[in-house]
């Protein structure tokens, strides 16, 4: 069943590429604004002989894993205060609802007031928006812990760390690797983004550059790099998150179908 999805999906992406070089050539669309895929490859080779491509790259991926460490280490934190702590989560609730519609990117002129230009404006963004996404989903975790099972740990005497460890972190983990997998998608968006607006070093600037000189195929070619970048982002995510939830029973129930 896996080759077969392996099959169509490569079958899909040939289409797919065949379609972006048939269109241009054909005169459906001008070849200024969408080149075909052979000169969007060669530009892409080009991107990748040159040294600055990859200095753009390694400057996304810093503020990338940076700001998704930072998110996940605060969210999982003050999930797991706020819903052990009593009363905490009902007093929080209201502001949790609040910030957390916030788009992200109306927080860029604060980032630049703050941090201009710099690796910090990146991390800014890529923490707020990435830390909600894990915050959520260790709240829902432990919401979903059994009260008999905290309660017979209770009764057999375990403290709170002991609760946390043995009750609460074993039931939260799938919820905690689902957040971490969302936000991981989510720091590549904002990272990506707040180099295209604000200007900070990486792949988001270098696209901004490629577009304001008109140098159309390689604009492509970088955007093509963000897309394998976040679909490699999201199968380690997803192969991460399965090794790490090999005992739970749904990654055992995957496995087997």
């Amino acid at each position: 069943m896996k080759g077969l999805n392996v099959v169509l999906g490569g079958a899909g992406l040939a289409v797919f590429l065949a379609l972006g070089e048939a269109v241009p050539r054909l005169g459906l669309v001008k070849e200024a604004y969408f080149p075909p895929t052979s000169r969007i490859a060669d530009a892409l080779g080009d991107e990748v002989a040159d040294s600055a491509f990859w200095t753009a790259l390694g400057d996304t991926l810093t503020g990338w894993a940076l700001g998704l460490i930072l998110a996940s280490c605060a969210g999982i934190v003050a999930g797991v205060v706020i819903s052990v702590v009593p009363y905490l989560r009902e007093a929080t609730a209201s502001t949790v609802e609040f910030l957390r519609p916030i788009p992200s990117v109306a927080l860029i002129p604060l980032a630049v007031l703050l941090y201009g230009t710099e690796l910090r404006s990146v991390l800014l963004l890529v923490v707020y928006a990435s830390f909600w996404q894990v915050l959520i989903q260790v709240l829902y975790g432990v919401q979903d812990v059994d009260p008999v099972a905290d309660e017979t740990a209770r009764s057999y005497g375990l403290g709170t760390w002991a609760r946390i460890r043995h009750v609460l972190w074993p039931t939260a983990l799938p919820y905690v690797m689902t957040g971490v997998r969302l936000a991981a998608a989510v720091a590549l968006i904002l990272a990506v983004t707040a180099e295209l607006v604000i200007g900070a070093p990486g792949l988001g600037a270098r696209i901004a550059i490629a577009q304001n000189s008109q140098a159309v195929p390689e604009m492509y070619a970088l955007i093509v790099v963000t897309g394998l970048l976040g679909l490699l982002i999201n199968v380690g995510a997803r192969t991460v998150e399965r090794r790490a939830l090999a005992w739970h029973q749904s990654v055992r129930g995957e496995v087997m179908v």
